[in-house]
């Protein structure tokens, strides 16, 4: 296996470099900077190659560990997910060693100076300070310490998989920060980058591991093939949609065959189409086989040709990421579109909500895939024969329009430019979504849905939520001291602090401020609310102290905040100087007069809802009550007057 690799990575940096020295290149003179020399320049995409490569094999591994192969029934790694965990973790040792290089080549490379230059620590610094990708890259290989770490110290089937969690989380710094994330339209380039690495990690890396696992004759290898096979095809997808996305933010269609940049995009495409059909091909005539008892000889020549096929294509990545789009397209953008990445041209009104959309690819997508998993599993369910409440599908679908409204309409829009319309998408996503998804019961419906493993097979989707909904970290999440503070906590500490000032001129920051909304509040209010059991129960009492507990913190917020006589992200509003915004102090206030008043309406909500599940619990604990009489009497009552009797009889032998 080793071989291979070594080969697939001598395959891949060889074709980035050749193309970028026949193509020029990234061109330093048009970004204003030094050539930095033939070691930089050549140097960097050898290290990038290492890094990608690397950090796949550590996320296919996880992955096999984690999903592909079983556990032990006592929750313990069996052997082939131990063998996967140590690969893993000596692919993190490697994805380390590339990923703290990549510090001084970027910094370098950032810098337009020999990588040479930037030895010097206190040279360094004062680039990682300057320039976000050599930062973003230290934080990468501090993601790859911690999982070549924990690769050495757990052995669990939990552990691991919050190991391949974590190792997805490491890709997502780069993406970040890479060339997607400057100039016009960076936030739809930015989020089609992130669906694209994480789809193509999980694509290559997953083949690797799954190649291991064959060339070790491991266990089950008809299962991890078969359940590959699903997750390839949705990578495959995944990344061609992405791809073809964020090309199209950088080339137009017309400059495909007549750029540089347009013919490697294109060769790409074309790897990525051979991939995908050659892929689902072998691996169909692979499961076939394996089903059968052929063994896996084929699965395993085959795939090795489908890796290093797989590795051109990082080539062709990386040298994508070292070419420069066309100049008609890299056209120098306006202030307002270098800052969020489109321009705002009038201002926004009640009609404008509703026609100044601008799709949001990450949470846009999450609405809309979560409706559709949604409907698909009260179809499964009805089609069963078992009823399933049409409020809770009610609640939920209306929680997914108000999350694809809030982020993709002219809310979504115009959020990043004006105070006053962020609060009012905080306000939506951290307390009226939160409350229209815990009250669809989600948990409750995919269990319904969901087919159980059974005793003699290896757990599957639904045994991995039940393990979830009962991890630690669920427990701890939903303790009602920490779902408070952090809900709370949140309000106080990012406005009020130097945070949110830092992360207004930042895309993945604002998708990272819009996820902690949503996450802050369905673990405030899943408790509370919630139709699927929480970890941690609590009485109707406790649940009504909890709900009111926080109201105070919330109106105490607003009104501070209509009060402040200084402006929150002064610099970045004024650098954005939106001619119909007169005032920003005023605007603030307006945001905190929203906060203030928009918290009232869902705890109200809230509360209706809590009294009238309190009102059906204490009912159907009286029709309990009342068929445990009706089948055998009132057996307390018959015990009380027995005890009396016995009392009275005690009485009269003492007289």
């Amino acid at each position: 296996m080793a071989p291979l690799l070594a080969v697939g990575a001598l395959l891949a940096t060889a074709i980035a470099v050749g193309i970028v020295a026949l193509t020029g290149g990234l061109s330093y003179g048009v970004a204003g900077l030094t050539d930095p020399g033939d070691v930089t320049r050549y140097g960097i995409m050898v290290v990038r190659v290492g890094a990608h490569l690397s950090a796949a094999v550590c996320i296919g591994s996880l992955l096999l560990a984690a999903f592909l192969v079983p556990p032990q029934r006592s929750g313990t790694l069996d052997v082939d997910g131990y063998a996967g965990l140590r690969t893993a973790g000596t692919a993190a040792w490697v994805w380390f060693g590339f990923a703290l290089a990549s510090v001084f080549f970027t910094a370098a490379d950032g810098a337009g100076r020999p990588v040479a230059d930037v030895l010097d620590p206190v040279v360094l610094l004062n680039y990682v300070e300057a320039i976000e990708q050599p930062k973003a890259w230290l934080i990468t290989a501090g993601i790859a310490l911690l999982l070549a770490l924990g690769c050495r110290l757990v052995l669990s089937w939990g552990w691991t998989a919050t190991l391949f969690f974590v190792s997805v989380a490491g890709l997502l710094p780069i993406a970040a920060t890479g060339h997607s994330a400057s100039g016009g339209s960076h936030d739809i380039a930015t989020d089609s980058l992130l669906y694209h690495l994480i789809a193509a990690a999980l694509w290559v890396g997953g083949l690797i591991a799954l190649l291991a696992h064959g060339r070790r004759r491991g266990a089950h290898l008809p299962l991890a093939a078969s359940r590959f096979s699903t997750l390839a095809l949705v990578c495959w997808l995944v990344l061609g949609l992405s791809g073809l996305v964020n090309a199209l933010v950088r080339v137009a269609p017309g400059q495909l065959l007549t750029t540089d940049y347009g013919l490697v995009v294109l060769a790409k495409v074309v790897a990525l189409a051979v991939l995908g059909v050659f892929g689902h091909q072998h691996r169909r005539r692979s499961v076939r086989e394996l089903n059968d008892g052929e063994g896996g000889g084929t699965l395993v020549r085959l795939a090795a040709v489908e890796v290093l096929v797989m590795f051109v294509t990082f080539g062709l990545a990386t040298a994508l990421g070292r070419t420069p789009p066309p100049l008609e397209v890299a056209a120098q953008p306006s202030t307002t579109e270098l800052l969020i990445g489109y321009d705002l041209d009038r201002a926004l009104t009640p009609l404008g909500v509703f026609t100044e959309w601008r799709f949001n690819l990450v949470f846009g997508v999450a609405a809309l895939v979560l409706a559709a998993l949604y409907v698909a599993g009260v179809r499964r369910v009805r089609a069963r024969g078992d009823a399933w409440p049409v409020g809770r599908s009610v609640a939920w679908l209306a929680g997914c329009a108000t999350l694809l409204l809030a982020t993709s309409s002219g809310l979504g829009r115009y959020a990043p430019g004006m105070f006053s319309i962020h609060m009012i998408v905080h306000m939506l996503l951290g307390m009226v979504v939160p409350v229209l998804l815990v009250l669809g019961g989600p948990v409750t419906l995919a269990l319904r849905a969901l087919p159980p493993a059974g005793r003699q097979r290896p757990p599957g989707p639904r045994e991995w939520l039940l393990a979830l909904v009962h991890s630690p970290l669920a427990r701890f999440l939903t303790n009602p001291i920490v779902a408070l503070v952090i809900f709370v906590g949140s309000f106080y500490g990012l406005y009020y602090s130097e945070l949110f000032d830092s992360a207004l001129n930042l895309h993945w920051a604002h998708l990272a401020m819009n996820a902690h909304f949503l996450l802050a509040g369905y673990v405030y209010f899943w408790p509370i609310i919630g139709i699927d059991p929480a970890p941690r129960s609590l009485p109707h009492l406790g649940k009504l102290g909890l709900l009111l507990a926080s109201v105070p913190f919330h109106a105490f917020f607003g009104v501070i905040l209509m009060n402040m006589q200084t402006v929150i992200g002064q610099d970045f509003y004024r650098a954005i100087d939106l001619p119909w915004v007169d005032d920003l102090l005023t605007d603030q206030q307006l945001g905190g007069g929203i906060a203030w008043a928009s918290g009232e309406l869902p705890v109200l909500v809230v509360m209706i809802a809590l009294l009238v599940q309190w009102t059906r619990a204490d009912d159907r604990e009286a029709r309990r009550r009342d068929r445990r009489e009706d089948a055998g009497g009132d057996t307390e009552l018959a015990a009380y007057n027995a005890m009396l009797r016995q009392l009275a009889d005690q009485g009269r032998r003492r007289d």
